[in-house]
């Protein structure tokens, strides 16, 4: 919600020029909230508002500007300007930005920043979006490892302002070669002997990530060993980034909703649902549509195969809608709780006999389940007790046939070097009620002739 309670104060300002009160507006608050009160500003007022606060300030304001509004006045404003702010914000969050620019604004932008920060910037936009390399920082606490806890200290207090986090200080020996992690917590504890070397306190087994390696993987190990950054390594093991936790959290933000998605039979948005073009968005559900309604279109081929037998037993029509939904139901429960395990890395593919396993004996108590009321209501509808029987035996196998599917197609899935979520419930579902129909028709084939 835009907050406008002083909008008319800061129009007035800008209108008179008013230095004093402008640079005082943007000193004065947190930056978040000075943000906020700009919100309502046009794209060319927040500019010119931006350009009374020192460089550092504009940065860290800018940054809790909406992503779509930084964009828009990276695109439209001066490129030495925008230069000045570029050079002052975060290492992954300019690139980031400036990898959502046509190139040609880039092109204008880099050769106007400090050389360091250029090449910075040339070197993280090279990585492929997605990897560890392409969300991390080069801002960091990197000490040598022969450093005394004395000169660490100094060392930090001079650059600490340059650095991402403190939390966790990476130590390194020749040519960046990373050797371990010393917490501030130690390092602080430390003092008690100044003299003491940095490679005496590192703690060795540390957790990184390779810059080609996938976000999600990284995410995964962030997670599970609970930590606040994660160091990136090359190839060689040479410090070259880190990726702290709000990054991850990003991550695992786009993540769930990629899968919630891919789950929904959607191909993944790349911007907010109401952002994105309407043909854009109705390419990315119609592709899956077309995909489920071929798939739906077998159900009817195998209808038309057992029409003699609908023919004769009528009453077996009537079923149809609970037998497939039966089916289609367990398989998406199935597939639903295979894929989020996945997905949370709490499930493995080597633990596919486990999961296979507890699938058989949960599908046969559900399969009982649905078949004991099945049962009960086609002992109403069927001709004599024998016929109703087709219903509670087709409802039993297509239950454990849904959780067989919904299971282990995500698994087949993951095996094959694809996304499990993919696997989506309504493809899952489309695979089962085929199946459900030639169980169904077939049982009935045996029992009623």
């Amino acid at each position: 919600m835009v907050n406008t309670l002083l909008l008319p104060e800061i129009r007035e300002m800008l209108a008179d020029e008013n230095e004093a009160e402008l640079e005082e507006f943007c000193s004065a608050l947190n930056a978040g909230r000075t943000a906020e009160f700009m919100e309502g500003l046009t794209d060319a007022e927040a500019w010119t508002v931006l350009q009374y606060a020192a460089p550092p300030r504009r940065a860290e304001i800018f940054s809790h500007f909406g992503e779509e509004r930084q964009i828009s006045l990276l695109r439209d404003h001066d490129p030495a300007e925008i230069a000045e702010l570029v050079v002052e914000m975060a290492a992954d969050d300019r690139v980031d930005l400036l990898q959502e620019l046509h190139d040609k604004r880039v092109d204008e932008i880099l050769p106007l920043l400090p050389a360091a920060d250029r090449r910075d910037i040339q070197r993280l936009r090279a990585y492929p979006d997605g990897t560890a390399g392409s969300l991390m920082t080069t801002e960091m606490a990197k000490l040598d490892e022969k450093l005394t806890v004395r000169q660490a200290l100094d060392a930090l207090a001079s650059q600490s302002e340059f650095f991402e986090t403190i939390y966790y200080l990476f130590i390194v020996g020749e040519d960046d070669q990373l050797r371990g992690v010393v917490s501030a917590r130690q390092l602080v504890t430390a003092l008690r002997q100044p003299n003491t070397p940095l490679s005496e306190l590192v703690e060795t087994d540390v957790v990184t990530a390779l810059t080609t390696e996938d976000q999600e993987s990284v995410a995964a190990k962030v997670e599970r060993f609970n930590l606040l950054a994660i160091p990136v390594v090359d190839d060689a093991r040479r410090l070259v980034g880190i990726i702290t936790h709000d990054d991850i959290i990003d991550v695992v933000r786009e993540e769930l909703n990629e899968d919630a998605q891919q789950m929904a039979a959607i191909s993944p948005l790349d911007t907010d649902f109401l952002k994105i073009g309407l043909f854009t968005l109705s390419w990315k559900r119609g592709i899956w549509l077309a995909i489920l309604f071929f798939t739906a279109l077998f159900t009817a081929f195998a209808l038309r195969f057992y029409e003699d037998e609908l023919a004769r037993f009528a009453w077996l029509a009537w079923f149809i809608p609970l037998i497939i939904s039966s089916g289609g139901n367990s398989g998406s429960q199935s597939a639903t709780l295979v894929i989020t395990g996945m997905t949370s890395g709490k499930l493995k593919l080597g633990n596919w006999k486990t999961v296979m396993g507890r699938e058989l004996l949960v599908s046969m108590l559900l399969g009982g389940f649905v078949a004991s009321f099945g049962m009960l209501v086609a002992m109403v509808v069927a001709p004599t007790i024998k016929d109703a029987t087709v219903i509670p035996i087709t409802l039993f196998f297509v239950v454990m046939c849904g959780c067989f599917c919904g299971a282990s197609l995500p698994m087949i899935f993951k095996k094959l070097g694809l996304d499990p979520a993919l696997m989506s419930n309504p493809f899952v579902a489309g695979i089962v009620d085929i199946l459900g129909i030639v169980i169904y028709l077939n049982v009935a084939r045996i029992l009623l002739n």
